[in-house]
């Protein structure tokens, strides 16, 4: 099994994920839905990347969160406007939140193969919660849309 490389980039990417919320909830501060809700699901995140310390450990792997923060999109389309990097941002979580989500479910796949109770029980435990994220991520997305892109 190549548990180690599994949970090597479902770490990498559930910190990028936490780091990405956060950056979004600082740069947004003036959405108060986004900057709550983010600040909100990036803690999921950071609970997530806890709770895949131990297991990497087994597998010899130091799972240590960054704390550089990620480079949101800057600009989109040539625009710099308050709601056009709104949707790029949310574009740019979706797609963020969508790989996570692919990651646990490949976990869950590997160790229901390989009868690996512990690992199937935390990513059945933590992928409802990047579903959210996703399913927030895209809702966000469609209500950004029309305003940013057709004004």
């Amino acid at each position: 099994m190549k548990f180690q490389l599994l949970i090597d980039e479902l770490h990498r990417s559930e910190d990028e994920l936490t780091r990405a919320l956060l950056t979004m909830a600082d740069r947004h501060r003036g959405d108060h839905e986004t900057f709550h809700v983010a600040r909100d699901l990036a803690a999921w995140s950071a609970g997530h990347l806890r709770l895949l310390a131990p297991a990497g450990k087994e597998f010899g792997l130091d799972l240590t969160p960054s704390d550089e923060p990620v480079p949101l999109t800057g600009e989109w389309l040539g625009h710099r406007e308050p709601s056009v990097l709104l949707l790029a941002d949310f574009r740019y979580l979706y797609r963020l939140a969508a790989g996570v989500s692919a990651d646990w479910e490949l976990l869950a796949q590997a160790a229901q193969g390989a009868r690996r109770a512990d690992l199937l029980s935390l990513a059945e435990r933590c992928h409802p919660e990047t579903l959210r994220q996703l399913r927030w991520a895209n809702a966000r997305l469609k209500d950004s849309a029309t305003q940013a892109l057709v004004s």
